[in-house]
């Protein structure tokens, strides 16, 4: 990436040297996100972000099926839980939001049965970005390709933590970022099943086989294909260390009075625990937290700024206005989690003092 900030680049839709430098440079970074992936190079379609991915997939899929059958043809089925992201477009369109059980999973059979004639898409993440339930994926994709409809998997919290095969999945379409697993901000790739076209949502260029106008980001994009290349040589052994990390979280919070695991605590991603704190406001938790250089969330994770109550929260049923959203990293230390749990319990406890 400082290589190419410091001149080493050029467009690589050009013809010159430097052009086409930057044009091989960008095709092999797209080879070592399609293996980190499992899918083939030409799958891969860089952007800006899942935000962006989802958009172009979601927006793409309608206007394939408007195309072809005409503008009934725009209804989309999704789970409760999903992104904002995917939730927002969706709710642009006719569209069935198919409710989840108490731990945040879906019923494949209530989300496949959901599906009506003017059906386009269909949206299933494949963990939660908040509890961190994983989902019946392989299953439903299996139900979709028997009714020959597109479905879209959000990835995004996944890449990094699970091993994923996009070949293998079934899936049409798969939205990733690269910043979820060490990777540089404002970049990540839509993955778009070989020999199926959609209507791009960025137009203006032939870039990305014109199926995304603009100049790629490539030294964003080199970052994003060296992170790749990391976590492929290391995601056992990160996912195991995330999962025995986030393991003691949860065994604490059981010990732990007023305090409950929410999501599934098994079947989950390994990097993620939500926490819900009887009684107590997450906020000035947040904050005692952060004193002690301590950095988690509550609610929404793609809002700071909002004090709604989780939407995804409240479609599982539980309490929605008092959780902490805790995850580690590549980074993340057990000395880390060590720190957490004790200035936790002296938060958690001065506070029920104050109160």
């Amino acid at each position: 990436m400082t290589e190419w900030f410091a001149g080493m680049g050029g467009d690589p839709s050009r013809i010159y040297a430097e052009g086409m430098q930057s044009r091989v440079e960008l095709e092999l970074a797209r080879e070592q996100v399609a293996e980190l992936l499992g899918a083939r190079p030409r799958e891969v379609i860089f952007t800006s972000g899942a935000t962006e991915s989802i958009a172009a997939a979601s927006f793409g899929a309608v206007q394939r099926a408007v195309s072809r059958k005409g503008p009934h043809a725009s209804h989309v089925v999704y789970s409760a839980v999903e992104h904002s992201a995917v939730r927002e477009w969706a709710q642009r369109n006719e569209h069935t939001q198919v409710g989840v059980d108490p731990v945040g999973r879906v019923d494949p059979a209530e989300l496949l049965g959901a599906i009506t004639a003017n059906t386009s898409l269909v949206h299933l993440q494949w963990g939660n970005h908040e509890v961190g339930t994983l989902q019946p994926v392989s299953e439903v994709a299996e139900g979709c390709r028997d009714l020959d409809l597109l479905l879209h998997v959000d990835a995004a919290q996944a890449v990094g933590r699970v091993t994923l095969n996009f070949a293998n999945l079934g899936a049409d379409l798969m939205s990733v970022s690269a910043h979820k697993f060490g990777g540089p901000p404002g970049v990540g790739a839509l993955l778009i099943r070989k020999g199926l076209r959609i209507e791009p949502l960025l137009v203006g260029g032939e870039q990305e086989r014109a199926r995304r106008g603009g100049m790629e980001s490539l030294p964003a994009i080199l970052g994003f294909a060296a992170a790749a290349q990391e976590c492929g040589r290391t995601l056992a052994q990160e996912s195991e260390l995330s999962t025995a990390q986030t393991e003691r979280i949860i065994q604490w919070a059981a010990q732990f009075p007023g305090v409950e695991v929410l999501g599934d605590p098994v079947g989950r991603l390994p990097h993620i625990v939500c926490l819900r704190l009887e009684g107590l406001e997450p906020q000035p938790v947040l904050l005692g937290l952060d004193q002690a250089g301590i950095a988690v969330h509550s609610g929404n994770s793609c809002s700071s700024e909002s004090l709604e109550p989780s939407p995804i929260l409240q479609a599982m049923g539980v309490d929605a206005a008092h959780s902490l959203r805790i995850s580690v990293g590549w980074n993340t230390l057990s000395s880390d989690v060590d720190h957490l749990l004790v200035t936790l319990a002296h938060v958690i406890s001065d506070l029920r003092q104050l109160r």
